[in-house]
Parts: structure tokens; C-alpha cells; sequence
């Protein structure tokens, strides 16, 4: 596996523009959320993150933090997160995941979110208070780089979030640095193949969590190569012309893309692009 396929699709790339645009992306996201889906979440507000394979669990959030939640599914499906553990969440976002994994861990244990929009940091801190776990904690960072000591976290959850990354390798092996012997990650996120080019080229298209997105086997590689082990893909749902038209249409047309042309690569990335979870192990 080379690292290029690691790297985001775009040729030339420069990662702090990328970057960039997405922390501007979700930055609008949040201001927006009242009347338009995000990243990775076409149905209405309150309703994407339940149709992301969250349920009951939701009444125990502060409503915001559910509202503004932009994933693609529940990295705390899995049932291995105990109480006293820490958990880090990488690109927390608006909070949802960290409110609830602070309550799956509970004041004898930690946790930890990073991400680098100020908007998200500022939601997520006030969902924290609002759900009343003072043991978690949002910190400013980027997911290459992160603001965490090396073996000091359990587990390592993710929601849609790594696909936006222009370095994945550099996160793959952060993971793998974060986690202590035997720590476990729990990742949800977009997957893709050989994408049409009409979508690969949009900066915004990236933001909406699909040109970005890697394949499936170069994303287990990437792990795998990093140090991590038992690395399995669970819970994969690929998405059809009208899951897609809702996630990048409308920031599509917002760049100018006519609707025919639209159209066109909707119907060619259809069947390409799927959400997963994908769990493993450092050893």
C-alpha cells in the first residue's frame, strides 16, 4: 500500500487548506443547523443522529448536542467501554459522543475530546456543563497531531471525522500512539471507491465527508500498518443517488456546478461510497 492512497484524493493538496476550509465548513454547519443536514447527515435536524444507529441513549444528551451531531454512525455501539476507562474522541465535534462516553465511563473515569473549530469547541463545552460530567474535557488540536500523552487512553472513538483528514497516515498512527497496550478503537466513517472526478475536485465536497474518503482496504491497511491489530469492518451501509444528492448537492451547486453535471456524478459515485465502523486493537 503506498502512502499517497492515504493522502486525500485531491493532486497538489496542501493539509492547512484543507483544513481550513472544513474548520469554515463546520463552522457554517453549526450556525445553519436549524434548517439544513451536515457532514454526513442528509435528514432533518434531531433525526440524523438516530438514523446513525443511535436510539434510547439520546434522552440522556442535552438536545443540542444531538442536533448538531454531523456523523455517519455510533463508534460507542460496541460494548467494551467500561466505567473508570478513558475514552478520547477524535474531532468531537458539537459533543454528542463525548457526553456519552463520559456517561459510559462515569466520574471515576475520563473523557477526552479534541477538535479544531472553535465554534464545535465552544458547543461542545456547553453540552460538557449541560449534561453535568465534569470528568470530560474538549481540547484544542488537530487529529495528526495530538494533544494527548502517548498509552495514556483505553479507547479511541472517531464519527465521521478521519475520511476530512489530508494526512491519514499521520492520524492511523496517532491512534496507534494514544492508546495503551491492549486499547481498543471504535471508528465510524465514509468509505469510497474510484470516485468520478466532478465530485473529487470540490473542496466542499471534501467538507461534506466524501472526496476525502479513501477505500475500504486502504483504510484497514492504513491501520494496520500503523501497529494496530484485529482491525474488522462492521455495520457498512453503502449509499444510493438519493443518500448521496443529499450529502454534497447543495454545497455543490452552492460552487456552481450545474445540475445536470450534478447529476451525473451523483449517479457515477452511487453504490461507491458507503459508511462503516471499524474497530481493532493496539497490541
Amino acid at each position: 500500500m503506498s502512502t499517497e492512497s492515504l493522502k486525500s484524493p485531491e493532486a497538489g493538496n496542501d493539509a492547512d487548506a484543507v483544513r481550513a476550509h472544513v474548520a469554515e465548513a463546520y463552522t457554517a454547519a453549526i450556525d445553519r443547523v436549524s434548517s439544513r443536514g451536515g457532514c454526513c447527515s442528509p435528514p432533518p435536524v434531531g433525526v440524523a443522529a438516530q438514523t446513525a444507529g443511535y436510539g434510547d441513549e439520546l434522552s440522556s444528551v442535552p438536545e443540542g448536542a444531538a442536533a448538531s451531531s454531523f456523523g455517519c454512525g455510533n463508534p460507542l455501539s460496541v460494548k467494551g467501554v467500561l466505567e473508570g476507562q478513558t475514552v478520547l474522541d477524535l474531532g468531537s465535534g458539537a459533543g454528542l459522543d463525548l457526553v456519552l462516553a463520559a456517561k459510559r465511563v462515569g466520574p471515576t473515569g475520563r473523557a477526552i475530546g479534541v477538535d479544531m473549530t472553535d465554534a464545535m469547541i465552544d458547543a461542545a463545552t456547553r453540552h460538557l456543563e449541560q449534561a453535568g460530567v465534569p470528568w470530560a474535557e474538549v481540547r484544542r488540536g488537530v487529529i495528526e497531531d495530538l494533544p494527548v500523552d502517548a498509552g495514556a487512553v483505553d479507547w479511541v472513538i472517531s464519527n465521521c471525522v478521519i475520511n476530512l483528514s489530508p494526512q491519514k497516515e499521520a492520524v492511523f498512527a496517532e491512534i496507534a500512539r494514544v492508546l495503551s497496550p491492549g486499547g481498543q478503537f471504535s471508528v465510524s466513517d465514509i468509505v469510497a471507491e474510484d470516485l468520478p472526478e466532478e465530485i473529487l475536485g470540490h473542496a466542499a465536497a471534501h467538507a461534506a465527508c466524501v472526496a476525502g474518503a479513501i477505500s475500504e482496504a486502504d483504510y484497514v491497511a492504513g491501520l494496520e500498518a500503523a501497529g494496530l491489530v484485529d482491525v474488522e469492518v462492521f455495520d457498512r451501509q453503502v449509499y444510493d443517488a438519493d443518500q448521496l444528492r443529499a450529502m454534497v448537492a447543495s454545497d455543490l451547486q452552492d460552487l456552481g456546478v450545474e445540475a445536470p453535471e450534478l447529476e451525473e456524478a451523483v449517479a457515477r459515485a452511487a453504490g461507491r461510497v458507503a459508511s462503516v465502523r471499524v474497530t481493532g486493537r493496539r497490541p
